[in-house]
């Protein structure tokens, strides 16, 4: 944490949240009755909105495909209850004939166990205390509700539930014919500097909503179908009921699910003198409920509903209390409202933040984090989910060169204590040779030698564990068919850590890439094998303004050494403190900006612009 920007920190997540947030719930909670139907009127309107839409396109107009539609929702809704409350009543008709099979069960759970505890209270002649009552004689019989004070409060309460389901309709049909004039009054109090930014919010949360009860519809259905046809398999009576039963529970966030495998066992255990029907039963649910959350909504529904997992979980848990059920059933898609609305609006951005199914940082930072905790496990295994889509150069243009600069910049400014340095060059140290040297070693089977950090060039150390696996000449001496690049830089730890990676992004693709550090003077085995003239690109590392001076004498004595060369540096865009690209150009041939260009230049071919005379031979051996 002490490498992170406190002060971006402060703005995206401003000292006074506290009280408007307290606020917020207060007239949540407080408001429940008015903002409840409100809220299920303008989630349904996004939800019906497409069926609209795709009605005014057959030729009917905006009168007709709204109440069109509300009609065939509301008729399909009436005629899925009507058939599970047929089923229900068959269910229970058939419940009286499995009494004695529960009461058999009950007797069966409680010996197994309240039984063992009641004979230990006996074997050590422990009594259990008889309760006393406190309560007048008369109490407990004017504790029970006479018939006919319960039937006034359940008249009561269906008269307030079809009360508020007439309010949320009327909203509904008047929100889908007013939804055009509601969008435009939403735009006209963003006002016109916002308006752009309005728009994209309003239809990212639209086409969020309705593609997350769209998928959320497709995926409780095929669970739902499979589970009945797998209960009728094992002989459960009305599968079909309790299939419809778990599509729709499962609405509710977990305990949806929970609630139809209880009703599931208790129905199976009334059915069945044993209990085999019962484990077959939840074993057929665990098994459909496993696969679903681990091998379908990881891929379809999670994508879909744009929150991660945890979001889901304290979404639930929060609107639940606030709501009761109705905010269990909200809870996702006005999370996720919120979570759209934090991309555009400062003040909610903690919540796209904690909330989005990114955490909304680059793969570049992710790297830096984890590399200053030195978890070198899972850094390898983010790394090999990149390669197995694209190359080591890539992964050196996207994640490991701004990781690195991220560091460089900590570094600079004193924000890095020592340990971390530490921790951060060993995992760069490990990752890029478990990447790139690593594996050539475990398939031809050699040991590999290790080489000591000296002196905290990671570049250095790279360069003499790739000598250790390759050889002194880092590859073959003598003639052979193919040509050489060369990777050289200035003795500086940043310039040889970039040689470095570019020498193995290319060693990666099967180039015979060599790196040198200038200036040095070639041996005599060197110049009697003819090493030089096998050069046929040499990448120059790109320095920093201040050693642009030794550079460009650098780059000179290249030239003079290697005419038939061609002469290039990659100037990444990372690079803030490099030299301006007209200040290189005077000295190199090209000036590329990636691991991925320079790359692609090798592979196509790169030829030296002009041949001239033959000169001494260039150094590859390093000390």
């Amino acid at each position: 944490m002490d490498s992170l920007d406190l002060q971006t920190f402060r703005e995206r997540l401003p000292t006074g949240w506290l009280l408007p947030a307290c606020c917020f719930i207060a007239l949540v909670h407080f408001g429940q009755q008015v903002l409840e139907p409100l809220t299920l009127a303008l989630i349904l309107s996004l939800v019906i909105a497409p069926l609209v839409r795709q009605l005014r396109r057959l030729g009917l107009p905006r009168r007709a495909a709204t109440i069109a539609s509300v009609a065939l929702v509301g008729g399909a809704v009436l005629a899925l209850a009507s058939v599970l409350a047929f089923q229900l009543a068959a269910v229970a008709a058939d419940l009286p004939q499995y009494r004695a099979r529960m009461l058999a069960k009950v007797e069966q759970v409680r010996e197994l166990t309240v039984g063992p505890l009641e004979k230990w209270r006996g074997e050590l002649g422990l009594a259990a205390p008889e309760p006393r009552s406190t309560a007048p004689a008369g109490a407990a019989a004017d504790e029970r509700a006479p018939p006919a004070q319960a039937v006034p409060r359940l008249l009561g309460a269906i008269g307030r539930a079809m009360a508020e389901c007439g309010v949320v309709l009327v909203l509904l049909v008047f929100m889908l014919l007013d939804q055009d004039a509601l969008r435009d009054r939403l735009l006209r109090l963003a006002g016109r500097t916002e308006l752009a930014s309005t728009l994209q919010a309003v239809a990212d949360a639209a086409s969020g909503i309705s593609r997350f009860f769209l998928t959320q519809m497709v995926v409780n259905l095929s669970l739902g179908v499979v589970v009945a046809v797998a209960l009728w398999v094992i002989g459960l009576p009305h599968a079909a009921l309790f299939g419809a039963l778990v599509a729709l529970l499962r609405i509710l966030p977990y305990v949806g699910i929970l609630a139809a495998g209880v009703a599931i066992a208790v129905f199976a255990a009334a059915v069945d003198p044993g209990w085999s029907l019962v484990l077959q039963a939840v074993g057929v649910l665990l098994v459909a409920e496993l696969a679903v959350a681990n091998v379908i909504e990881p891929n379809v529904y999670g994508h879909s509903s744009g929150l991660a997992p945890v979001a889901i979980i304290v979404a639930a848990l929060f609107w639940s209390t606030l709501w009761g059920p109705v905010g269990l059933i909200l809870s996702t898609p006005l999370t996720l409202c919120l979570v759209v609305a934090g991309r555009y609006v400062r003040a909610l951005q903690p919540i796209t933040i904690f909330f989005g199914d990114s955490p909304g940082i680059t793969q570049g930072q992710r790297l830096y984090h984890r590399a200053l905790a030195g978890e070198l496990r899972d850094v390898q295994e983010d790394a090999c989910a990149w390669l197995a889509r694209r190359g080591f150069a890539s992964y050196c243009d996207h994640v490991l060169l701004p990781a690195t600069a991220l560091a460089a910049a900590d570094h600079r400014q004193g924000r890095l204590h020592e340990s971390q340095l530490q921790a951060l060059r060993k995992t760069l140290v490990g990752l890029v040779e478990w990447l790139t040297g690593g594996r050539a070693v475990r398939r031809s089977g050699r040991k590999a030698r290790t080489a000591s950090l000296v002196e905290a060039n990671v570049g250095g150390h790279l360069r003499r564990m790739r000598e250790a696996r390759l050889g002194r000449w880092q590859g073959p001496l003598h003639a052979s068919a193919s040509a050489i690049v060369l990777c050289a830089s200035l003795p500086l730890e940043r310039d040889e850590f970039e040689a470095e990676l570019l020498v193995r992004a290319l060693a990666d693709t099967g180039i015979d890439a060599r790196s040198v550090t200038l200036p040095h003077e070639p041996e005599r085995e060197e110049t009697e094998s003819g090493l030089a003239e096998r050069i046929s690109t040499v990448f120059v590392a790109c320095p920093e303004q201040g050693a642009l001076t030794p550079w460009l004498s650098a780059c000179r004595e290249l030239r003079r050494r290697l005419p038939r060369a061609v002469l290039a540096t990659v100037r990444l865009p990372l690079d803030a403190d490099s030299p301006d690209e007209s200040a290189l150009q005077g000295e190199v041939d090209l000036v590329l900006r990636s691991f991925a260009e320079a790359l692609a230049f090798v592979q196509a071919g790169g030829r030296p612009p002009a041949p001239a005379l033959a000169t001494p031979s260039l150094p590859i051996q390093t000390t």
